[in-house]
């Protein structure tokens, strides 16, 4: 369907063999992304990166056959995830909003923090999603509700996956967008035995003047031997909304919802992957110039210092006493930013970080995306002190029609 629509999807294949797994990754192209085809809430789904871990999850996999192959798509690098839900009436689509997902593609939507409306899509990428999701719904006659998955990789939006179903997203597009979804979408599913007609029509486009910022819950402090750093299999249990003029202090009150508030002062402690470093610089500038002191394993203070900003050296857990597990216990970090290092890098696995974190109670960042906005929303507090407190009516009066 996608090609008769003429819409992108990630390069993909099916297989049911190891050989023929490895053979469709080739093709490819590593890193894929691998999971069953008939499972829910990404279960069983990895990011695959060589031949050899291929054949890992494909020994590993439990009930393949032709009738239910394993589905492997190109994993889209470094890619913004995003997502819409739409009400459709079979012939026509409506689209409140589309959500920007804090966390980077990989993450599964359900453990992903999403900013509605969108900030930091283009208005022309943010017509083209609007315009795919119509198209689809239309296409595949969706009566009822919709819920469609996307990843923008170099400006470019890929379709990840189309749900002809409610999404759990659905209760909060309905609260910050003001708009009744479920009743309208009741209203479409029930029209031949009501005769009512469709009120896709008379919906308009909106300005939605404030942002809410879903962000989920985890159970990980029932379960301190799991290391609580996300990926493509959903491990959230809940999920919260905060709603603020600023995208940074809406994420600030949904860390508070969840019962992981942010620090408005102290120590943080900054150890990201390679990959995260540069990234990191900016983040540690900003919370250092916000008064927190920064503290950095070797390879990131090395890079802190090099960029001019000020941190304290700290040792990993196999350099000596006292080292970053004995700081974390003893309470001396208000926040910690740790991406995982992974087998790739390090044959020292660093989840000990995080599953200290969990016992010792301190708010623990594990994507560098998650971190900046994690210091945009910590900046706002800090220069906005005052704080305001609107009703969720006061807020949808100021919705204005585009």
């Amino acid at each position: 369907m996608m090609d008769k629509l003429e819409i992108p999807m990630p390069e993909s294949g099916m297989a049911t063999t190891a050989d023929e797994a490895i053979a469709i990754a080739k093709k490819i192209g590593y890193p894929v992304m691998v999971r069953p085809s008939y499972v829910l809430g990404g279960r069983g789904m990895e990011v695959v990166y060589d031949d050899e871990s291929m054949r890992e999850y494909m020994g590993a996999a439990v009930g393949v056959t032709p009738d239910r192959p394993i589905l492997i798509d190109r994993f889209l690098n470094h890619a913004l995830e995003c997502e819409a839900d739409a009400i459709a009436d079979g012939e026509h689509a409506f689209v409140p909003a589309v959500m920007e997902h804090i966390e980077l593609a990989g993450v599964h939507s359900g453990d992903s923090a999403c900013i509605i409306p969108s900030v930091h899509i283009s208005p022309e990428n943010v017509e083209v999603i609007k315009d795919y999701t119509r198209r689809i719904a239309e296409q595949m006659h969706v009566k009822g509700l919709m819920n469609m998955q996307y990843a923008i990789e170099n400006g470019k939006v890929f379709v990840l996956e189309a749900n002809p179903r409610a999404s759990r997203t659905v209760p909060l597009v309905s609260k910050v967008c003001d708009i009744r979804m479920v009743p309208l979408a009741t209203d479409i599913a029930t029209s031949s035995i009501t005769g009512r007609p469709s009120p896709l029509k008379d919906l308009k486009e909106r300005n939605i003047p404030y942002y809410g910022v879903k962000e989920a819950a985890f159970p990980f402090n029932m379960f301190p031997e799991v290391d609580p750093v996300l990926g493509p299999e959903m491990r959230s249990t809940g999920e919260v909304l905060g709603l603020s003029d600023s995208y940074g202090e809406a994420f600030f009150k949904a860390q508070e919802a969840v019962q992981s508030k942010l620090p408005l002062e102290g120590n943080v402690l900054i150890s990201v992957n390679n990959k995260d470093k540069e990234e990191m610089i900016s983040i540690a500038r900003s919370l250092s110039q916000d008064g927190f002191t920064v503290y950095a394993t070797s390879g990131n203070h090395a890079a802190l210092e090099a960029a001019g900003v000020p941190s304290i050296k700290v040792k990993k857990l196999y350099e000596g006493r006292p080292n970053i597990c004995d700081m974390i216990t003893n309470g001396e970090f208000s926040l910690i930013i740790n991406s995982p290092v992974g087998k790739k890098e390090s044959v020292h696995d660093d989840s000990y970080l995080r599953k200290a974190a969990i016992k010792a109670k301190t708010p623990y960042i594990t994507t560098v995306a998650a971190a900046k906005v994690t210091a945009e929303g910590i900046h706002y507090i800090k220069t906005n002190p005052q704080g305001e407190v609107r009703s969720l009516q006061e807020l949808h009066s100021r919705i204005s029609e585009k």
